[in-house]
């Protein structure tokens, strides 16, 4: 290693010493150290990704990435089995809200594994929920996402109902959502399998694609005409229409296609469903 060289890493290294030898000044100090170090190969892309998430969920509240209670998949404890288990299975989630007669009564949480035995019991009408609810934890929509994620290890809780100043219900926020802040996007049901195309057309019209699709491939499956010269995948193409990074649920028209984020994170994006737009007249 040249003299030149050697003292440029001795620089990087007494840099990062003194950052972390006391308190460091600011979280920022720490980004710039990263990113420099991601600049020189010492740390991969993903690697930087993952430190700067955690940094990120330092600063973050749980208000910023629950699911609001508008979009609760909840079931009510006096609803038959019959009633709620159709939404159970589509739903595909693990865990539901078990909601009492108040309007913020949270009775308990009902894991979807716990009606599993009910495929061997023929007597399903005896089935009582109240019998296999789970204790509810209620955080406030201020907390800070690391100081719940510790809680959630330390408790082995997977999920939380979101209370506001008054008590009240405002959602709820699960493990998964604070691990996606750090790694990025964990797959889910809407996710395609390795092997599956980055385009897949779930119904007629409708079709879902994932945000790191070739802007190339993208026009020609759809036909469309978007330039390649200044972004190379369509969810960069979808981001600068935005002119931010969108929200689940958000949706867009570029030209004569209708793009909504189906799934993502306060980072990035990763799967769009796109359905044509077919102009009157």
């Amino acid at each position: 290693m040249s003299e030149d060289r050697s003292g440029q890493h001795r620089s990087w290294l007494e840099r990062l010493t003194d950052l972390f030898s006391d308190d460091p000044q600011s979280r920022q100090d720490i980004k710039v150290i990263v990113r420099e170090a991601a600049e020189r190969s010492i740390v991969d892309n993903e690697t930087l990704n993952i430190l700067e998430g955690a940094l990120q969920v330092s600063e973050m509240q749980v208000r910023d990435i629950m699911i609001p209670r508008s979009q609760m998949t909840s079931i009510n404890v006096n609803d038959a089995l019959k009633d709620y288990l159709p939404q159970i299975i589509e739903s595909a989630h693990s865990r539901f809200p078990v909601m009492g007669e108040g309007q913020d009564e949270v009775l308990g949480i009902m894991l979807a594994k716990d009606l599993l035995p009910l495929i061997l019991n023929e007597n399903r009408e005896e089935f009582r929920l109240k019998e296999v609810l789970r204790p509810t934890t209620f955080v406030p929509e201020s907390k800070r996402l690391n100081v719940l994620l510790r809680e959630f290890r330390a408790t082995r809780n997977h999920m939380a109902i979101v209370v506001d100043e008054f008590g009240g219900v405002a959602g709820l926020v699960t493990i998964e959502d604070v691990l996606e802040q750090i790694v990025g996007d964990i797959e889910d049901e809407h996710d395609f399998d390795e092997e599956d195309s980055m385009i897949k057309e779930v119904e007629d019209g409708i079709t879902m694609v994932k945000a790191l699709t070739p802007v190339d491939d993208f026009n020609e499956h759809f036909s469309a005409r978007f330039p390649d010269d200044e972004f190379d995948t369509i969810g960069g193409i979808v981001v600068h229409h935005f002119g931010r990074v969108p929200e689940c649920n958000e949706s867009i028209r570029i030209e004569q296609w209708q793009f909504k984020v189906v799934n993502g994170t306060s980072r990035q994006i990763n799967l769009l469903e796109v359905t044509p737009i077919i102009d009157a007249g």
